[in-house]
C-alpha cells in the first residue's frame, strides 16, 4: 500500500466501493524495461578483429619507421615471405603435422585419464577416498618440473614428449569432471536407480549429460594446455616439429621464422578454443551464447 493510501484509508475504501481504478500518483514513474537490440554476427566479428588489426598496424608502422629493426623482430612482410618459403619447401607442413600428432596423442591420453579418474572419484565414495587426495597433490606440481625426470625415464624420444602433454592435460579434465559429476542432482540419480538403471547406464545416461558443461570447460582448459605443453615438450632435443624449426631459426637468428612459429602456436590455441565453442553450441543448444546478456 502506498504512503498516500496509508495516510488516507477512507480514499482506498471509496475506490473499492466505486469499482473505478485509482488515478496514478503524479510522483511515480512508469517502469520502462530496457530492450537491448540483438547484435548481428557480422558486427560481433568486426569488433573482435579490431584488436588484432590494431596490433598488426602498430607492428607494420614500427617496422616501416625503423623503430623495430629486423634483428629484433622481422616486419609483417618478411614474415609472410617466410611463410611462403617454409610452405614451399615443405618444412612448415611437415613440422605442423608432427606437432599436431604429438599434441593430439597427448591430449587424447590426458582426456581419457582425466575423464576416467573424475568419474571414479566423483561418483564413488571409495574412489574419492582412495584417489582424490593423491591426485590433488599431484596436480599442484608444475608439469614443467617433470621434464628432467621424463628425460631420465623415457629418454629424448617421442614418448617423453607425448607423456608430458598427457600429464599437463589430465588434471584440468579431472578436476572439471569430478566437480561436474558430484554436482549431478542426487534426486535424479536416486529416481533412475529406483527404475532399475545399472551403474554404467546411470553414468552414461544421467551423470555425464548432467556434467556436460563442466566436461566442456575441462576440455577447453586441457586443449589450451596441450598447446602450452607442446611448446615445452618440443624443447626436449626435438629433431622435427615446430619446436625444431624454432631451434634452427634461433641458431641462424631468423626472427621471421621465429615469428612464424609463434604465430602457428597462437593459431593452434585459437583453433582449439573455436572447436570447443562449436561443441558447446552443438551439444548444449539451449545455452545462451556468452555475452548475449551484456
Amino acid at each position: 500500500m502506498s504512503d498516500t493510501a496509508a495516510a488516507s484509508p477512507g480514499l482506498v475504501r471509496r475506490e473499492a466501493d466505486s469499482g473505478e481504478p485509482a488515478a496514478p500518483h503524479t510522483g511515480l514513474v512508469r517502469p520502462r524495461p530496457q530492450l537491448r537490440r540483438a547484435r548481428g554476427r557480422g558486427y560481433a566479428l568486426a569488433v573482435r578483429t579490431v584488436g588484432p588489426v590494431l596490433l598488426l598496424a602498430l607492428w607494420w608502422v614500427a617496422s616501416a619507421t625503423g623503430l623495430l629493426t629486423p634483428d629484433v623482430l622481422a616486419s609483417p612482410g618478411a614474415v609472410v615471405r617466410a611463410v611462403g618459403e617454409l610452405w614451399g619447401n615443405g618444412q612448415l607442413p611437415d613440422a605442423l603435422t608432427i606437432s599436431l600428432t604429438r599434441s593430439g596423442l597427448g591430449l587424447l591420453i590426458g582426456l581419457a585419464a582425466g575423464l576416467t579418474l573424475g568419474i571414479t572419484t566423483g561418483f564413488t565414495r571409495l574412489g574419492d577416498e582412495l584417489l582424490d587426495s593423491s591426485l590433488q597433490t599431484l596436480r599442484t606440481i608444475p608439469f614443467l618440473s617433470l621434464v628432467p625426470l621424463f628425460m631420465v625415464w623415457f629418454g629424448i624420444n617421442e614418448t617423453a614428449k607425448v607423456l608430458l602433454i598427457a600429464v599437463a592435460t589430465t588434471f584440468p579434465m579431472y578436476v572439471s569432471t569430478s566437480s561436474g559429476v558430484r554436482n549431478t542432482d542426487p534426486k535424479l540419480i536416486e529416481a533412475m536407480r529406483s527404475f532399475g538403471l545399472g551403474r554404467l547406464a546411470l553414468v552414461r545416461e544421467v551423470v555425464l549429460p548432467g556434467a556436460l558443461p563442466s566436461l566442456l570447460a575441462g576440455l577447453r582448459l586441457s586443449m589450451t594446455l596441450s598447446v602450452i605443453a607442446l611448446i615445452a615438450a618440443e624443447e626436449i632435443n626435438a629433431t622435427a616439429g615446430i619446436g625444431y624449426l624454432m631451434s634452427q631459426a634461433q641458431s641462424y637468428a631468423r626472427t621471421d621464422v621465429l615469428a612464424v612459429c609463434i604465430l602457428v602456436y597462437g593459431l593452434l590455441g585459437l583453433t582449439a578454443d573455436i572447436v570447443v565453442r562449436l561443441l558447446e553450441r552443438l551439444l548444449m543448444p539451449w545455452r545462451t551464447p556468452q555475452g548475449a546478456t551484456r
